[in-house]
């Protein structure tokens, strides 16, 4: 899943996302962490991975995401 970075706060290394139909994801430390990112900024075009509505991962559009996690969440289409 894609998304757009909303907010990041370098110092609790969280923030939110907003997906393409606007629902805003939050996203804590431990997921900026296993997308192996050192900063995020406003506007960023990020992918996602996410474990129901939480997100578990997030990277750059552009990296892979870590091994082992999902794209999609159940129910809202393909990985």
């Amino acid at each position: 899943m894609q998304g757009t970075v909303k907010a990041f706060d370098a110092e609790t290394r969280s923030g939110s996302v907003l997906l393409d139909d606007g629902t805003e994801l939050a996203f804590d430390a431990d997921a900026f962490a296993a997308g192996g990112l050192r900063l995020l900024r406003f506007g960023q075009r990020v992918n996602l991975a996410l474990d129901g509505d939480r997100v578990r991962a997030i990277t750059l559009s552009t990296f892979p995401l870590p091994s082992g996690t999902r794209r999609r969440p159940e129910g809202r289409g393909p990985s």
